[in-house]
Protein backbone atom coordinates (compact mmCIF):
# COMPACT_ATOMS: atom_id res chain seq x y z
CA UNK A 1 0.00 0.00 0.00
CA UNK A 2 1.18 3.34 -0.78
CA UNK A 3 2.47 5.33 2.35
CA UNK A 4 0.28 8.03 3.17
CA UNK A 5 1.96 11.69 4.36
CA UNK A 6 1.19 13.66 7.00
CA UNK A 7 -0.97 16.48 6.17
CA UNK A 8 -0.84 19.49 8.55
CA UNK A 9 -4.35 18.79 9.45
CA UNK A 10 -3.44 15.06 10.16
CA UNK A 11 -1.47 14.41 13.11
CA UNK A 12 0.25 11.08 13.12
CA UNK A 13 -0.34 9.40 17.17
CA UNK A 14 0.39 5.63 15.82
CA UNK A 15 1.60 3.93 13.06
CA UNK A 16 1.35 0.31 12.17
CA UNK A 17 4.09 -1.18 14.86
CA UNK A 18 2.81 1.28 17.34
CA UNK A 19 -0.76 -0.33 16.75
CA UNK A 20 0.92 -3.61 16.82
CA UNK A 21 2.84 -3.32 20.38
CA UNK A 22 -0.33 -1.59 21.99
CA UNK A 23 -2.19 -4.84 20.99
CA UNK A 24 0.08 -6.99 21.86
CA UNK A 25 0.03 -5.10 25.74
CA UNK A 26 -3.43 -4.99 25.94
CA UNK A 27 -3.16 -9.36 24.95
CA UNK A 28 -0.69 -9.70 28.12
CA UNK A 29 -3.18 -7.80 30.57
CA UNK A 30 -6.29 -9.46 29.30
CA UNK A 31 -4.64 -12.63 29.99
CA UNK A 32 -3.30 -11.34 33.33
CA UNK A 33 -5.83 -9.96 34.58
CA UNK A 34 -8.59 -12.98 33.91
CA UNK A 35 -5.55 -15.52 34.73
CA UNK A 36 -5.66 -16.84 31.18
CA UNK A 37 -8.96 -17.02 28.94
CA UNK A 38 -10.32 -20.13 29.96
CA UNK A 39 -14.03 -17.94 30.46
CA UNK A 40 -12.67 -14.58 28.28
CA UNK A 41 -15.00 -13.78 25.38
CA UNK A 42 -13.99 -11.34 22.73
CA UNK A 43 -16.87 -9.07 21.23
CA UNK A 44 -15.56 -6.49 18.45
CA UNK A 45 -17.79 -4.07 18.20
CA UNK A 46 -18.64 -3.21 14.36
CA UNK A 47 -16.71 -2.11 12.44
CA UNK A 48 -12.76 -1.41 13.21
CA UNK A 49 -13.44 -3.26 16.75
CA UNK A 50 -14.48 -6.25 14.77
CA UNK A 51 -11.03 -6.13 13.03
CA UNK A 52 -9.08 -5.00 16.22
CA UNK A 53 -10.79 -8.23 18.43
CA UNK A 54 -9.69 -10.60 15.83
CA UNK A 55 -6.13 -9.01 16.16
CA UNK A 56 -6.31 -9.09 20.01
CA UNK A 57 -7.42 -13.20 19.89
CA UNK A 58 -4.38 -14.14 17.78
CA UNK A 59 -2.25 -12.70 20.36
CA UNK A 60 -4.11 -14.02 23.15
CA UNK A 61 -4.08 -17.32 21.58
CA UNK A 62 -0.20 -17.02 20.93
CA UNK A 63 0.02 -16.15 24.58
CA UNK A 64 -2.18 -18.79 26.15
CA UNK A 65 -2.00 -21.55 23.06
CA UNK A 66 -5.78 -22.13 22.87
CA UNK A 67 -8.45 -20.22 20.86
CA UNK A 68 -10.11 -17.68 22.08
CA UNK A 69 -14.33 -16.85 21.60
CA UNK A 70 -14.94 -14.35 19.34
CA UNK A 71 -17.74 -12.29 18.13
CA UNK A 72 -18.94 -9.74 16.31
CA UNK A 73 -21.79 -6.91 17.61
CA UNK A 74 -23.98 -4.28 15.26
CA UNK A 75 -24.95 -1.51 17.72
CA UNK A 76 -27.57 0.40 15.20
CA UNK A 77 -30.67 -0.56 17.64
CA UNK A 78 -29.63 0.51 21.04
CA UNK A 79 -27.66 3.60 20.24
CA UNK A 80 -29.49 6.65 22.26
CA UNK A 81 -29.67 8.90 19.14
CA UNK A 82 -31.44 6.93 16.87
CA UNK A 83 -34.69 8.59 17.10
CA UNK A 84 -32.77 11.74 16.00
CA UNK A 85 -31.25 10.35 12.87
CA UNK A 86 -33.28 11.09 9.55
CA UNK A 87 -32.24 8.31 7.50
CA UNK A 88 -32.50 4.64 8.21
CA UNK A 89 -29.75 3.32 9.70
CA UNK A 90 -28.11 0.64 8.10
CA UNK A 91 -28.15 -2.42 10.74
CA UNK A 92 -25.34 -5.15 10.07
CA UNK A 93 -25.37 -8.54 11.35
CA UNK A 94 -24.84 -9.30 14.74
CA UNK A 95 -22.72 -12.77 15.19
CA UNK A 96 -22.34 -14.22 19.16
CA UNK A 97 -22.08 -17.96 18.51
CA UNK A 98 -21.35 -18.36 21.91
CA UNK A 99 -23.61 -18.37 25.06
CA UNK A 100 -22.66 -15.38 27.21
CA UNK A 101 -23.53 -16.63 30.72
CA UNK A 102 -21.40 -16.66 33.34
CA UNK A 103 -18.56 -16.12 31.26
CA UNK A 104 -16.06 -12.86 31.16
CA UNK A 105 -17.18 -10.67 28.20
CA UNK A 106 -13.96 -8.26 26.85
CA UNK A 107 -15.57 -5.51 24.56
CA UNK A 108 -13.68 -4.02 21.68
CA UNK A 109 -13.34 -0.64 20.10
CA UNK A 110 -11.30 1.57 18.66
CA UNK A 111 -12.18 4.38 20.03
CA UNK A 112 -13.34 5.53 23.32
CA UNK A 113 -15.19 9.12 23.51
CA UNK A 114 -18.55 9.86 24.94
CA UNK A 115 -19.08 6.41 26.14
CA UNK A 116 -22.57 6.45 24.53
CA UNK A 117 -21.51 3.25 22.13
CA UNK A 118 -20.43 1.10 24.93
CA UNK A 119 -23.11 1.77 27.17
CA UNK A 120 -25.15 0.44 23.66
CA UNK A 121 -22.90 -2.13 23.13
CA UNK A 122 -23.36 -3.29 26.95
CA UNK A 123 -26.96 -3.23 26.51
CA UNK A 124 -26.67 -5.33 23.40
CA UNK A 125 -24.73 -7.81 25.27
CA UNK A 126 -27.07 -7.97 28.14
CA UNK A 127 -30.00 -9.04 25.77
CA UNK A 128 -27.70 -11.75 24.47
CA UNK A 129 -27.04 -13.30 28.35
CA UNK A 130 -26.11 -12.50 31.80
CA UNK A 131 -22.40 -12.35 31.68
CA UNK A 132 -19.90 -12.91 34.95
CA UNK A 133 -18.40 -9.40 33.81
CA UNK A 134 -17.75 -7.10 31.05
CA UNK A 135 -14.60 -5.33 30.44
CA UNK A 136 -13.43 -3.29 27.59
CA UNK A 137 -10.54 -2.55 25.60
CA UNK A 138 -9.69 0.32 23.40
CA UNK A 139 -6.96 0.95 21.01
CA UNK A 140 -7.34 4.85 22.07
CA UNK A 141 -9.20 6.79 24.40
CA UNK A 142 -9.28 10.45 23.67
CA UNK A 143 -11.31 11.54 26.81
CA UNK A 144 -14.47 13.82 27.15
CA UNK A 145 -16.82 11.24 28.35
CA UNK A 146 -20.41 12.39 28.65
CA UNK A 147 -20.86 8.72 30.82
CA UNK A 148 -19.41 6.79 33.53
CA UNK A 149 -17.73 4.74 31.52
CA UNK A 150 -13.90 3.97 31.96
CA UNK A 151 -11.85 1.44 29.81
CA UNK A 152 -10.10 -2.08 31.11
CA UNK A 153 -7.62 -2.07 28.85
CA UNK A 154 -6.09 0.50 26.41
CA UNK A 155 -3.68 0.85 24.19
CA UNK A 156 -2.92 4.89 24.18
CA UNK A 157 -4.47 7.89 25.96
CA UNK A 158 -4.90 10.98 24.03
CA UNK A 159 -5.79 13.44 25.91
CA UNK A 160 -7.42 15.89 22.61
CA UNK A 161 -9.61 19.38 22.56
CA UNK A 162 -12.99 19.27 21.33
CA UNK A 163 -11.86 21.10 18.00
CA UNK A 164 -10.13 17.72 17.45
CA UNK A 165 -10.67 14.52 16.39
CA UNK A 166 -9.31 11.47 16.52
CA UNK A 167 -9.30 8.14 13.08
CA UNK A 168 -8.12 5.12 13.09
CA UNK A 169 -7.14 3.23 9.98
CA UNK A 170 -6.74 -0.27 9.73
CA UNK A 171 -5.33 -3.07 6.76
CA UNK A 172 -8.46 -4.64 6.80
CA UNK A 173 -10.48 -1.41 5.73
CA UNK A 174 -8.10 -0.99 2.73
CA UNK A 175 -5.36 2.00 4.64
CA UNK A 176 -1.81 1.69 6.48
CA UNK A 177 -2.65 0.96 9.64
CA UNK A 178 -2.20 4.32 11.82
CA UNK A 179 -4.21 6.66 14.09
CA UNK A 180 -3.78 10.19 13.45
CA UNK A 181 -5.29 13.26 15.28
CA UNK A 182 -7.13 15.53 12.95
CA UNK A 183 -8.27 19.34 13.23
CA UNK A 184 -11.52 20.79 11.93
CA UNK A 185 -14.57 20.03 11.15
CA UNK A 186 -16.39 16.32 11.45
CA UNK A 187 -16.29 15.08 7.57
CA UNK A 188 -13.17 16.59 7.14
CA UNK A 189 -11.38 13.22 7.24
CA UNK A 190 -9.70 11.69 4.40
Amino acid sequence: MPERRESEAERLILDGPGIGRALTRMAHEISERNRGVADVVLIGIRTNGVYLARRLAIRLGDIEKTDVPLGELDITLYRDDLALKKDHPLVRQTQIPYDLTDRKVVLVDDVLFTGRTIRAAMDGVMDLGRPRAIQLAVLIDRGHRELPIRADYVGKNIPMGSDERVKVFLQEEGHDDRVVILKGPKGSAP
